[in-house]
């Protein structure tokens, strides 16, 4: 990430609205906002296969272990609205996965839900991110994921509908096809 454009550009933002970049309470704001856009947009530095090997962590498993999905649920992460910039929170993922002879450590699945999070996103796209990366670091092709978070683009200005939430649900593999496997992450 270019700081010293952020920086350039969140002053310019300030003036822009009316404050005085130069006093004393935002005279640091550019430097802080730049800290915190390289912190919550950090994904944005990897692709998808890049996350995969940065978490792909496995463990063989049993040959009985195969036979289940593993089902992790409220994973909570936050991630931006690239329309409009605005915080997407309250976002709860599952995952659920049917492994192929290896087993992604647990924390590695929260792990790739928050580094996918951290980029402009569409909830759409960020179940389909996280679906793809799971795949990828547990070699299998079955996987499900189900997100539900509320958008303050939808909250916070426009409709300001406080209690609207949005629920999207990425199936890949034997998810797409096997009711007992997409009931398990409903």
């Amino acid at each position: 990430m270019d700081r010293e454009k952020i920086e350039y550009h969140i002053k310019g933002l300030l003036e822009a609205i009316g404050e005085d970049p130069e006093r004393e309470g935002l005279i640091e704001t550019p430097s802080r906002v730049a800290d915190m856009i390289e912190e919550v947009l950090e994904g944005t530095a990897y692709t998808n296969h890049e996350i995969a090997q940065m978490f792909g962590k496995t463990f063989t498993a049993e040959p009985s272990d195969c036979d289940e999905a593993i089902v992790m649920k409220d994973i909570t992460v936050f991630s931006y609205c690239e329309h409009h910039l605005a915080l997407m929170y309250d976002m709860t993922v599952t995952v659920g996965y049917r492994p192929r002879g290896r087993v992604l450590g647990l924390s590695k699945i929260a792990r790739i839900c928050d580094m996918a999070a951290k980029r402009l996103q569409l909830q759409e796209r960020l179940g389909r991110d996280i679906a793809e990366i799971i795949s990828e670091a547990a070699g299998t092709p079955d996987v499900g994921v189900k997100i539900v978070g509320s958008h303050s683009c939808m909250t916070a200005r426009g409709i300001k509908n406080t209690n609207a939430r949005t629920e999207t649900t990425t199936l890949l593999g034997e998810f797409r096809t096997n009711k007992e496997l997409k009931d398990m992450i409903k």
